[in-house]
C-alpha cells in the first residue's frame, strides 16, 4: 500500500535508529513534524534559533558518534544553517539535514520563503540534493545517511519540496544503496604501509603528530599502544588533543600557533614526522617551507585529497587511521629514542607552559585545573577564542575525558548549543561549557532549550570584557589600538588611553541576573578561593549552572605564533 512521503521520511529515520531530530518549525515543514510528532520513539529537540540548532546536533553527534539529524523550514529557516553546516564541513561531523522547500511549481517564481539552499550549501556539504520525484525519497535518503557517516564524515543536505511530502508513493526504504561515483576507502595499502614503517623504524628522531581523525575513527587506544610500543613522543592538533592520556610520558602536547614549546621545537627538529588524522592546515604548520624542515614526512589520511594538498609529503597512506593503525600494531617493536625523549623534556623545562598570577580576578590555567579535578571524565566543549586556546592547553583529558571544538572554521557561537545537544546525547555524563563573554552572548538564548529540555549543563564563561582574540593581536601587533573588540565599552565613552582595565561603564549584561531570568543558577568567581567550591556545587546541582569567572583583559595566550611565522619563531 502506498504512503505519503511524509510517513516515508519517519520511517527512513526509525529504520537509521534515530531517536533525536533537532527541529525548527514551519510552514514548508510542518507536514513531517506533524508525522513525527504522532510517533513516540523519536524525540523532538525544538531550539531556539536554526544556526544553534545545527550546533546542537553536532555536539550530539560527537557526544554518542551517530550522525545528528536536523529539520527546518524554506528560506530563511534554511539559510540559518549555513554557518552550522559549514561548522561540520570542515571538523567531519556527519549530519543529515532535512530542509523544507517550496512545492515544485512554485519553484524559481520567487516564491515565499524559496530559496536554493542546495546551491547555496554546495561547497559545505558532502552532498546535497532537491528531491524532485516521489519515486527516489527513499532512496535519496538512504544515500544520505550512508554518505554523512562513511568515510570522511561530514554533513549532507536533502531539499524536500512541500508537493513530495504529501505525495504518495512506495513504502519501501532501501537497506543498501549503491552510489555511483561514491566510493569510500575501506582498506589500506599494505605495500605503502610498510614503507611508512620501514621509514620511521630507521628515524633517530620520530615524531608522532596526530589529529582529529583518529578520534573520529575511534583509534584511540591503537594510538596509544602504537607509540608506547615503538617509544615515539606524540604531539596533537587542538583536534587530536585527547588520543593519548595526557598524564602518558610520551604525550608532548599540542603543536602548532598555540602550541607548546616542546611540541613545536620537537616537530621543528624531528628527522621522521608520522602524520595521521591531520589535514595538516595553516595553523599547525604556519610558515610551509619551515614547516618539519629536517623531516621526512608519512601522511595517513582517509581522504586522498587531503594528502599533499597542504604540506607535500614523502610517504602517502590512504586508510582510516584505526586500520592503518591495527596493522602497524602487527609489526610495532620498541626503538631507541629515550635520548630524542630526553631532549624533547629538555625543551619543555626550558619553557614550561604556564601563567603568572593575575593582579585581581582568577587565573584562566588555575580554572582549568580545576575543572579538570572536579569533571575527571566530562566532555568538554569550548567556543572559540582565548578560552578554546587556554582550554587546548591547560585541559587534562584522561580515561573518558573528551574535548568537543570548533576547529577548522573557528565559530564563535558553538560552545554552549554544542554542549546541550553533548547532553542530549550523553545524559549520564557530565557536560562542561567552556566560552567566552563574546561568544556566549551569539547563542546564549539555548539556555531555553536547556531548560525546557532539563539538560543540565555547567557553563563556565571567562568574562575579560574583549572579545580576548582579537584584543591580543590589538595589544602585539596593532599599537594597542582596540578598536571595537571592549565587550563593556559604551558609545559615550570617548576614553582613547588604551587602558583594558579601565572600568567607566557598567558590563551589559549582568550574566547573574540573565541566568535567574531562565531559571539557572548563576554565581560569580572573583577569587581563587571560590573556584573549586563554584565547580563543585555545580557538579551536584540538578539545574543548569552558569559560572562567570573574572578574567583579567590584558591575559594572553601564549606561546604564540605570528600567522604566516614559522612555528620555530614562538613569542613565549
Amino acid at each position: 500500500m502506498d504512503i505519503a512521503g511524509k510517513k516515508l521520511i519517519y520511517k527512513a529515520l526509525t529504520e537509521e535508529g534515530v531517536d533525536t531530530v533537532f527541529a525548527y518549525p514551519g510552514g514548508m515543514i510542518v507536514d513531517i513534524m506533524d508525522e513525527i510528532y504522532k510517533q513516540d520513539d523519536i524525540h523532538l529537540v525544538l531550539a531556539r534559533h536554526e544556526q544553534a540548532l545545527i550546533h546542537e546536533a553536532e555536539g550530539y553527534a560527537r557526544a554518542t558518534g551517530r550522525p545528528g539529524v536536523c529539520l527546518v523550514t524554506s528560506g530563511p529557516g534554511a539559510t540559518n544553517t549555513i554557518t552550522g553546516i559549514a561548522d561540520a564541513h570542515y571538523d567531519s561531523i556527519p549530519l543529515v539535514i532535512i530542509t523544507g522547500q517550496v512545492s515544485q511549481d512554485l519553484i524559481g517564481n520567487d516564491a515565499f520563503q524559496e530559496v536554493d539552499i542546495v546551491g547555496i550549501t554546495r561547497s559545505i556539504t558532502k552532498y546535497g540534493v532537491t528531491v524532485r520525484d516521489r519515486k527516489d525519497l527513499g532512496r535519496i535518503l538512504k544515500m544520505a545517511f550512508t554518505i554523512a557517516t562513511t568515510g570522511k564524515p561530514g554533513p549532507v543536505l536533502i531539499d524536500i519540496p512541500k508537493n513530495i511530502q504529501v505525495a504518495s508513493g512506495s513504502p519501501d526504504y532501501p537497506s543498501e544503496v549503491s552510489i555511483r561515483g561514491y566510493k569510500p576507502n575501506e582498506s589500506v595499502h599494505i605495500g605503502q604501509l610498510k614503507k611508512a614503517y620501514k621509514l620511521l623504524k630507521s628515524a633517530k628522531h620520530p615524531m608522532i603528530l596526530a589529529g582529529g581523525g583518529v578520534h573520529i575513527s575511534g583509534a584511540e587506544k591503537k594510538l596509544t599502544e602504537f607509540a608506547r610500543t615503538m617509544n615515539i613522543p606524540v604531539a596533537t592538533t587542538i583536534m587530536g588533543k585527547g588520543v593519548i592520556p595526557e598524564d602518558d610520558p610520551l604525550y608532548v602536547g599540542n603543536s602548532g600557533m598555540h602550541g607548546r614549546y616542546a611540541a613545536n621545537m620537537a616537530i621543528m627538529e624531528c628527522d621522521v614526522l608520522f602524520s595521521i588524522g591531520t589535514r595538516f592546515n595553516d595553523r599547525i604548520t604556519g610558515d610551509l617551507n619551515e614547516f618539519a624542515p629536517r623531516a621526512k614526512i608519512i601522511h595517513v589520511d582517509v581522504e586522498t585529497a587531503s594528502i599533499s594538498r597542504n604540506v607535500v609529503v614523502d610517504i602517502p597512506v590512504v586508510s582510516d587511521a584505526s586500520l592503518a593503525l591495527e596493522k602497524l600494531l602487527e609489526w610495532a617493536e620498541p626503538m631507541k629514542t629515550d635520548a630524542w625523549i630526553k631532549r624533547i623534556s629538555e625543551w619543555e623545562e626550558e619553557h614550561p607552559l604556564s601563567m603568572k598570577k593575575p593582579s585581581y580576578g582568577v587565573s584562566p590555567q588555575t580554572v582549568l585545573e580545576a575543572i579538570s579535578e572536579v569533571f575527571e571524565d566530562g566532555i568538554f566543549v569550548t567556543d572559540v577564542g582565548q578560552h578554546q586556546m587556554w582550554a587546548t592547553q591547560y585541559l587534562k583529558l584522561s580515561g573518558e575525558g573528551k574535548l568537543i571544538t570548533s576547529g577548522g572554521l573557528g565559530t564563535m557561537g558553538f560552545g554552549f548549543p554544542a554542549a546541550v545537544g553533548a547532553k542530549i546525547g550523553a545524559p549520564d555524563r557530565d557536560v562542561v561549557c567552556i566560552t567566552g563573554d563574546g561568544g556566549m552572548q551569539m547563542n546564549m538564548q539555548e539556555m531555553a532549550t536547556a531548560i525546557c529540555q532539563g539538560v543540565k549543563t555547567v557553563t563556565c564563561i571567562f568574562n575579560n570584557e574583549y572579545l580576548g582574540m582579537v584584543r591580543q593581536m590589538q595589544q602585539l601587533f596593532f599599537g594597542k589600538r582596540y578598536g571595537i573588540t571592549s565587550l563593556r565599552k559604551q558609545k559615550s565613552w570617548r576614553d582613547a588611553s588604551g587602558d583594558v582595565t579601565n572600568r567607566k561603564s557598567e558590563y551589559v549584561p549582568d550574566f547573574m541576573k540573565w541566568a535567574d531570568s531562565y531559571g539557572a543558577r548563576g554565581i560569580r568567581v572573583t577569587e581563587e578561593s571560590q573556584i573549586l567550591p563554584a565547580l563543585r556545587e555545580a557538579k551536584q546541582s540538578d539545574i543548569p549552572v552558569v559560572i562567570e569567572f573574572v578574567i583579567p583583559p590584558e591575559e594572553i595566550v601564549l606561546p604564540m605564533v605570528q600567522g604566516g611565522k614559522a612555528m620555530s619563531e614562538m613569542i613565549l
